[in-house]
């Protein structure tokens, strides 16, 4: 009987192994690889959840990662699984859930890991590409960027600072910043900041140094202006509690450092995006895509 059960087993396992498994069907190929119906099916369920939701964007957008990956690796640009483990944890902080939960999300609406797992995967190799071949085809003037710095100089922002920050440390936000007005009717200048700041629990005073207006948001930036050596600005609510900043010296500069550093950022960034959708659209021309 034993051995009858164990042939039967045998013979049962043998017929499922030889029968054709239920296969994806391939919606397009690119240079040969395919890109099928359930992967389609699952990066628009990853759409929806984004709320988007189109499928010619989903497909293009399973066709560039294809020529992504496959362009990496012809440069001999590998992504490792570690890579991809610590992106999928940056992709569930930004969103402030754990890993685990992020799972959950994704499996509750269709959307298997492995989804999100290719399409980080794809982003970091092009990003291998982008830094190595793409970022030498980018070219950023700077006569262009210091006339651009020297254009967003305001009255407001031409001034070289040392400040004190006099900070109000927990508590409820609309108490704490009566505190900060009351410590601020009664500051007589930064010498005498750290002892005033010992009549209030929870106050301290830290020196920020030398700052220089641009490094500042527009309104900071225009209030600290308006303020003379000895002044100190209204309480603003920031993480943590309730902060001021404290007048210690003040003088003209023309520094366009920071702005320069920004719109030198911002201009590469720009060229980067730029010279990189060029070159993914340079593939993709030259690439066999065939549908179905």
């Amino acid at each position: 009987m034993l051995r009858f059960l164990s042939a039967m087993l045998l013979g049962f396992t043998l017929l499922t192994a030889s029968l054709p498994a239920q296969a994806a069907s391939a919606v397009v190929t690119v240079n040969g690889t395919p890109v099928t119906d359930v992967q389609l099916a699952q990066r628009l369920a990853l759409h929806k959840i984004e709320g988007k939701g189109n499928r010619t964007a989903a497909l293009n957008e399973l066709i560039n990662e294809v020529l992504q990956i496959q362009e990496a690796e012809r440069l001999g640009y590998t992504v490792s699984e570690a890579e991809i483990d610590n992106a999928v944890l940056d992709v569930a902080r930004q969103i402030k859930v754990s890993a685990s939960n992020l799972s959950k999300i994704l499996t509750d609406n269709g959307v298997p890991m492995s989804t999100l797992r290719a399409r980080l995967k794809a982003s970091l190799a092009w990003s291998r590409v982008t830094q190595q071949v793409v970022s030498a085809r980018v070219n950023v003037s700077e006569a262009d960027i210091d006339a651009k710095a020297k254009a967003e100089l305001t009255a407001a922002n031409s001034f070289d600072y040392i400040l004190k920050e006099v900070l109000f440390i927990g508590g409820n936000a609309s108490a704490r910043t009566g505190q900060a007005n009351k410590y601020r009717k009664s500051f007589k200048g930064c010498d005498s900041a750290v002892e005033l700041s010992l009549s209030y629990t929870d106050a301290a005073v830290r020196d920020i140094g030398r700052r220089h207006a641009t490094q500042f948001p527009d309104a900071l930036a225009n209030e600290l202006a308006k303020l003379n050596v000895g002044g100190i600005t209204k309480p603003r609510v920031v993480e943590g509690g309730v902060s001021m900043l404290a007048v210690c010296a003040k003088e003209t500069s023309q520094d366009t450092t920071y702005i320069a550093n920004n719109i030198r950022q911002e201009t590469g960034s720009a060229g980067m995006k730029a010279e990189a959708d060029k070159y993914l659209a340079e593939l993709k021309a030259k690439a066999q895509i065939i549908k179905g």
